[in-house]
């Protein structure tokens, strides 16, 4: 039953060796219960890593049944690799957003490039070509640490070298960088990809006596107890977890995706799914554990990289590049011979049962025999104890206050260098956005646009979450994280159709830190029933703390919408001289975790901006529909910086053309502050009539072509600054930190 040099169970139990794969004395008990004995070593580490949070989701369950997951539109919601949203024509969008933040910590090149390869594995599982990727980056402060600078460098270049390689346009994304982040940078990447109805793949292990087979590249001792290591703080000693990092091949992915593909067209395919997270274990036992059904595998068949690998490090191995299928009997070889053409391994290692088992055998004996309902659906659920933190309290209890700003010029050039509102051309230079030439709007706008070849239609797709505001008023901000990528969808054109989210949050088993994902799973779930955006898939990262310091909350939100009509597409920037300039929204001093507070005091405090989700919508609706009538040139939602920084944004991407603007009350607040539901709109003279009717917008001013940005109060002249020198403190700032730095 054991190979010689495993720990026995009677070890595993009296040394408590089950306590370093993660698992709690509680839940050790629990498995000799459900197995009637002592489990060995290798279904000690089995039940680890499918038990493990990264997993099991066992602490953040009950808040992930409140999200809406339903709609009209909605193929497939959580639960399979990505989801799918219909988009017409029997086509539909793919797409799944996925963390890889303690491995990027550790091995940052490593870490992000496989975040990339795993979660491009989701998305053709599902039968779907992947066609665009995106990112949610966060760091510490790049002027206060070379580690950070060196993490941010390496990310950035192993998101780069991953989808470079495989021939996937990187898009869109966004960074933000805050002092908290330093020693737990997030990685979060996403795919969007395209499939007919027709194609559409699960992951299930279904019809006796069928065969089970192993695709892809062979099994390492690189990534065993990935999913655990993801389930804990980083600490002193996380580099000693550098083994857990994988190594991923950009180039065998792509003839593992091309023949998965192939694949998805042959009737013989029963059921595919991705050798994620705890590898081999979690494909296995959740195909099987969905259909109802057991596997039976002989690990011995089991391609491998190194020699001498105890079962234990092959069932938890994250060995890149891999992936489970099931085929139907007697049609094996058509199926090695496809993988063949793709210089591919497609090994037979297994059948499907009917005892809803998961039995391993080695060296002709079995060395693990357990229920995969217990590994995978049956796993435990905590309901964690949930507090208010003080600092709330004493937030919420603040008066709000407009900042004493002297140099309003000085100012918005201050601004527009600080690195999260600062230009990321630097980053997305690294990218090749355009491979595939389907892109339209390329990184830079509100939102990335990918057209749909042979039709009239197109993606909208991006990334958005202020964690400030999180962190100040979780239920706000994470509202507020929907609102403002919806935002970002309808200024490209798009009606914004799911999300997919990346809960990355501190330890859960801090009642501070778990009411905090409480309240941004309420302010997640209300915004996207008032705008009709299920959540159809995501990801939860918990644990994400450095030596007991969290990070900020930060549910950060994927969303795609549909174009409707090519024309539709619109970009921020001013386009024409004498086009007229409206804001959408009034403005109040709302300043609590606004670039200007930060910039002013180092740190963030007070209230949230304020969100009416039922007025976001109506906004929403009608610049759409302005949009849809061809009477908007321009469309730019107003988020960090406020007025005076979006206004710059849309002077950045035409040369010569300059902006007058008069604004009322308050200078400060009019041009800084951060209230929410706003949006920046340039409109033709002509159209001025049927835009008016059409949107309840203010004019503020007038495009002209003196390169110039002017901004007036009454008719006095407050700030006068020549585009040039705004863009360059904008273009500058990312450059000039990481040269002048190291």
């Amino acid at each position: 039953m054991l190979l010689k040099h495993e720990p026995r169970p009677d070890q595993v139990k009296t040394e408590k060796l089950y306590q370093q794969m993660g698992l709690s004395d509680e839940e050790f008990t629990q498995i000799e219960n459900i197995l009637g004995r002592t489990p060995n070593y290798t279904e000690t580490g089995l039940f680890s890593v499918m038990w493990s949070e990264h997993c099991s989701y066992k602490n953040s369950k009950p808040v992930l049944r409140k999200f809406p997951t339903t709609g009209e539109r909605v193929l497939q919601g959580p639960g399979e690799g990505a989801g799918i949203v219909d988009i017409g024509d029997n086509q539909a969008v793919v797409f799944k957003i996925e963390s890889h933040n303690h491995p990027s910590a550790i091995e940052p090149y490593q870490g992000a490039a496989t975040g990339v390869g795993g979660i491009i594995r989701d998305i053709f599982s599902m039968g779907a070509r992947p066609i665009a990727l995106l990112n949610s980056l966060r760091f510490g402060e790049l002027d206060e640490s070379a580690r950070v600078r060196y993490l941010f460098k390496e990310v950035v270049a192993g998101i780069a070298g991953y989808g470079n390689c495989i021939g996937i346009p990187t898009v869109g994304g966004e960074i933000q960088f805050e002092p908290c982040y330093e020693g737990n940078p997030l990685v979060n990447a996403m795919c969007v990809g395209l499939i007919d109805h027709k194609d559409i793949k699960k992951g299930l292990a279904q019809g006796v006596g069928n065969t089970v087979m192993y695709v892809g590249a062979k099994t390492g001792r690189d990534g065993i107890h990935g999913a655990t290591f993801a389930s804990e703080e980083l600490t002193d000693q996380s580099d000693e977890n550098r083994p857990a990092v994988q190594v991923g091949d950009p180039f065998m992915e792509k003839l593992l995706l091309e023949a998965c593909l192939e694949l998805i067209q042959s009737d013989a395919l029963v059921g595919i799914q991705d050798m994620g997270a705890a590898g081999l274990t979690s494909s296995s036992a959740e195909m099987a554990s969905k259909a109802g059904m057991g596997i039976e595998m002989n690990l011995d068949l089991v391609p491998q990289r190194e020699t001498g690998m105890t079962a234990y490090e092959m069932m938890l191995s994250e060995s890149q590049e891999r992936m489970l299928i099931v085929v139907t009997k007697g049609r094996e070889q058509e199926i090695k011979d496809l993988f063949t053409k793709y210089d591919l391994e497609a090994v037979a290692i297994g059948t499907v049962t009917d005892d809803k088992k998961l039995r391993l055998l080695q060296h002709g004996e079995i060395v693990a025999d357990v229920p995969v309902d217990a590994l995978a659906e049956d796993a435990p659920v905590y309901h964690k104890p949930s507090k208010e933190p003080i600092y709330y309290q004493e937030f919420q209890a603040l008066e709000v206050e407009v900042p004493n700003v002297e140099d309003l010029k000085g100012t918005l050039q201050q601004l527009l260098s600080q690195p999260t509102i600062a230009s990321k051309e630097w980053v997305y230079n690294q990218y090749d956005y355009m491979v595939r030439t389907n892109t339209v709007v390329a990184p830079g706008s509100d939102a990335s646009v990918v057209r749909i070849r042979g039709t009239k239609k197109a993606l909208a797709m991006t990334t958005d979450c202020n964690s400030r505001y999180v962190f100040l008023d979780p239920e706000v901000g994470g509202a507020i994280a929907v609102a403002e990528a919806a935002r970002n969808i309808v200024c490209s054109g798009a009606e914004p159709l799911a999300i997919t989210d990346n809960l990355n949050f501190g330890n859960p088993e801090k009642p501070e830190v778990f009411w905090q994902i409480e309240k941004a799973a309420d302010g997640i779930s209300e915004a996207c029933r008032v705008l009709n955006t299920p959540v159809i898939g995501g990801n939860v990262s918990l644990y994400n703390e450095t030596s007991g310091t969290a990070i900020y909350p930060t549910p950060v939100i994927g969303m795609v919408g549909l174009v409707t009509d090519l024309d539709h597409i619109t970009t921020q920037n001013f386009k024409n001289s004498g086009d007229l300039i409206y804001l959408v929204g009034e403005t109040k001093p709302e300043f609590g975790g606004s670039e200007l507070q930060k910039l002013q005091n180092g740190r963030i405090f007070g209230k949230a901006p304020e969100l009416n989700i039922q007025l976001e919508k109506e906004r929403q609706n009608q610049v759409l529909a302005a949009i849809r009538a061809g009477v908007v040139q321009s469309a730019h939602d107003l988020s960090e910086g406020g007025l005076g920084v979006a206004v710059a944004e849309s002077l950045f991407g035409q040369e010569k053309l300059g902006a007058t603007i008069t604004i009322e009350g308050n200078p400060v607040t009019a041009l800084f502050s951060e209230t929410q539901s706003r949006f920046l709109l340039t409109v033709k003279k002509e159209h001025q009539t049927e835009f008016e009717s059409l949107v309840a917008a203010k004019l503020i001013g007038e495009v002209n072509d003196s390169a110039v940005l002017k901004v007036n109060v009454e008719n006095n002249t407050i700030l006068e600054a020549s585009v040039n020198e705004l863009k360059d403190a904008w273009k500058g700032a990312i450059p000039c930190l990481l040269k002048s730095r190291d």
